[in-house]
């Protein structure tokens, strides 16, 4: 049986001795059962699907692999590990590259087409698929990453319902020269089983999530916001980095609710956690604190940056055509380590300063 690495019915891993396929086989079901553990026990969705890729890698001799989340009509590069346009980018400037390369699930991509098909699909060369074929090669990426894409093994990631979730695409096969060669068949099923547990891991994290999202809005809860402040707050401390928090409150919103309604209140308030979102970096919580306060918690961003923030959204905010008439916020903004104390003290110097912000004529920004 010819599978890539094999020499003699021993199958060839990086970073292992060469070992019989069954040692092999034993030592992925035990990876399994620790990815499965993983899965219950890790509180972020990114490690572990990271230890998925690595362990898909390890036991198919893929060279490269890129795990896709399905958001909204697109699929999103979620994990990529490719060693070398590491060394020549750097991971995260790498991470960056692939951020814009959003794949629309309406364009015949390979994993495009996967993720819609739920179909398996394994390509000996990228570069010679059939112009027939119901896919294409998206030769963009190794045009952005100067990586030369030969053999390519696609599986779908689904949930128990077959609700699509993603894909997890290996890439080149290494022979027993180091040269890239074509996925063996037989190591489709292998790539079926990390799959799999990616399912499981996305679907668990997404269920969390709800339990984390404030019904009314979908934006963040305030259970979810004390969890990431107390995490974000110890990270700050501990690499020195800075932190900050701002609490903003709509100025006048019990006028909306007496003169149009408690459906126009909500309303309003869906639209404010889009406007926030929308202006907000991926790493940054935006959450419905109670009543018509909201917080924006931004990691890695100084006051004087988020005060600049601050008064972008409420600008935006004053200028928005919200439908039941012109709506204005007043903001208070604290920062570590310019405001240096436990969360307590970091939420009570933000409400200070929308205090202030309030007391001097509401629509501003306090906290300079």
């Amino acid at each position: 049986m010819d599978i890539p690495g094999a020499r003699t019915g021993a199958l060839k891993f990086p970073g292992f001795m060469a070992a019989t396929l069954t040692d092999h086989g034993a030592q992925m079901v035990e990876d399994l059962l620790q990815l499965g553990i993983a899965i219950s026990s890790e509180g972020e969705l990114a490690p572990v699907l990271e230890r998925i890729v690595t362990q898909a890698r390890r036991f198919t001799g893929a060279e490269a692999a890129t795990l896709f989340l399905r958001e909204g009509g697109h699929l999103r590069f979620a994990v990529v590990q490719n060693e070398t346009t590491n060394r020549r980018f750097g991971n995260y400037d790498m991470q960056q590259r692939l951020e814009v390369e959003r794949l629309p699930l309406d364009v015949p991509s390979l994993a495009g087409y996967v993720a819609n098909s739920g179909e398996v699909v394994n390509v000996p060369e990228a570069y010679d698929i059939p112009s027939d074929a119901p896919y294409a090669f998206n030769w963009r990426v190794d045009l952005t990453t100067g990586y030369r894409t030969h053999s390519v093994l696609a599986v779908p990631l689904r949930d128990a319902a077959q609700r699509n979730l993603g894909v997890l695409q290996l890439i080149n096969a290494i022979g027993g020269d180091g040269q890239p060669v074509a996925f063996h068949p037989r190591l489709e099923d292998v790539a079926r089983a990390f799959a799999a547990y990616a399912a499981i891991a996305v679907r668990s994290a997404r269920l969390e999530e709800l339990s984390f999202k404030d019904p009314l809005t979908d934006g963040y809860n305030r259970r979810y916001l004390m969890l990431r402040l107390y995490e974000e707050v110890s990270r700050a401390a501990r690499y020195q980095q800075p932190l900050s928090l701002i609490l903003l409150d709509l100025d006048g919103f019990k006028s909306i609710n007496d003169r149009w309604g408690h459906g126009a209140g909500d309303d309003v308030l869906k639209q404010v956690v889009q406007l926030l979102a929308s202006q907000s970096r991926r790493d940054s919580v935006v959450a419905r604190y109670g009543g018509d306060e909201f917080i924006a918690l931004l990691p890695s961003t100084t006051r004087a940056a988020a005060l600049v923030y601050a008064e972008r959204m409420r600008a935006i905010i004053e200028r928005y055509p919200f439908q039941y008439g012109p709506l204005t916020a007043s903001f208070g903004v604290a920062g570590y380590p310019d405001d240096p104390g436990n969360v307590a003290d970091l939420i009570k110097r933000a409400d200070h300063a929308l205090y202030e912000a309030k007391r001097q004529g509401r629509n501003l920004v306090g906290g300079h």
